[in-house]
């Protein structure tokens, strides 16, 4: 037997921490509330990226404001990207109001990309990029009539060239149309 007077006390202290220690290892938790969310939130295995990307681009436009554009490009993995387009509260209709007045003032994809440029914010959540277009100053320029620079105008020429270059196409004349704001333009079908 020892006659150190702090062994007894310094034994009963190192039993007790393993008990506790062992207490809060192995005591039952309650898993009842767990339980609860599992049986009213189903997790069914998908192949489809698409239901996830319609909630993400949901929790994205409610966080911006009325009559706004967005412009949302999810990267994937493998390199590629999936682009999709939403508008906040009125948005689509003035969109479509802007494509028509652009169209009818023979305005072009340069004039899309400058004007579109001014009134852009751009943010990101992890992989996705996220450009945000507010659609009233957007509209009030296309009504003035505002265009691109003949140096953008020129830059467009040349990345239309080299992409005909590349692909081994011939480049039509001109620059392309106005790309769209609105959902009647940038869903349309094209040929």
């Amino acid at each position: 037997m020892s006659t150190d007077p702090l062994e007894q006390p310094m034994r009963k202290l190192a039993a007790s921490m393993r008990q506790a220690t062992l207490n809060s290892l192995y005591m039952p938790v309650d898993l009842s509330a767990y339980l609860r969310l599992a049986d009213t939130v189903p997790l069914v295995p998908v192949t489809s990226r698409k239901p996830v990307e319609l909630a993400v681009i949901d929790s994205i436009a409610s966080q911006q404001e009325p009559e706004t554009f967005l412009w949302i490009v999810f990267y994937r993995p493998d390199g590629g990207a999936n682009i999709r387009y939403a508008w906040t509260g009125n948005g689509a209709v003035l969109g479509d109001r802007i494509d028509q007045l652009a169209l009818a003032m023979g305005l072009d994809c340069a004039d899309w990309l400058h004007i579109t440029d001014l009134h852009c914010r751009q943010s990101s959540r992890g992989r996705i990029a996220i450009s945000a277009y507010a659609l009233r100053p957007l509209l009030a320029d296309v009504q003035r009539g505002t265009r691109s620079p003949e140096t953008r105008r020129d830059g467009v020429r040349r990345i239309i060239a080299c992409a005909a270059e590349r692909s081994g196409q011939i480049p039509r004349p001109g620059i392309p149309g106005w790309t769209g704001v609105g959902p009647s333009l940038l869903n349309r079908r094209t040929p």
